[in-house]
């Protein structure tokens, strides 16, 4: 199943570029793990979007908590919910 984090912080907070390498890290892992769906940040607002494979919220909740920008203290809220992609298009997410 997927599902889909809804996560804030803020861009301007100096422990992100800091923390930003083993983020990414944390991330690559989890995609090569077939654990990572999608992820990317929300430019103009703050906070980001991660999408993970899971079996339950709660090991959503755990793959989030894991993550070096929660353990950094980067993230400061985040709400999940399960997911359930109907149409995507793959030619788009290549931007």
């Amino acid at each position: 199943m997927k599902y889909a984090a809804v996560i804030d912080y803020k861009a301007d907070n100096p422990k992100v570029a800091e923390v930003r390498p083993a983020h990414r890290k944390y991330l690559t892992e989890l995609q090569e793990k077939g654990k990572l769906v999608i992820s990317g940040p929300f430019p103009e607002l703050g906070g980001a979007l991660i999408v993970y494979e899971a079996d339950s919220k709660a090991e959503a909740e755990e793959l989030l908590k894991a993550d070096p920008f929660t353990t950094g203290g980067v993230f400061l809220s985040w709400a999940i919910h399960q997911w359930n992609p109907i149409f995507v298009n793959r030619d788009l997410l290549q931007s």
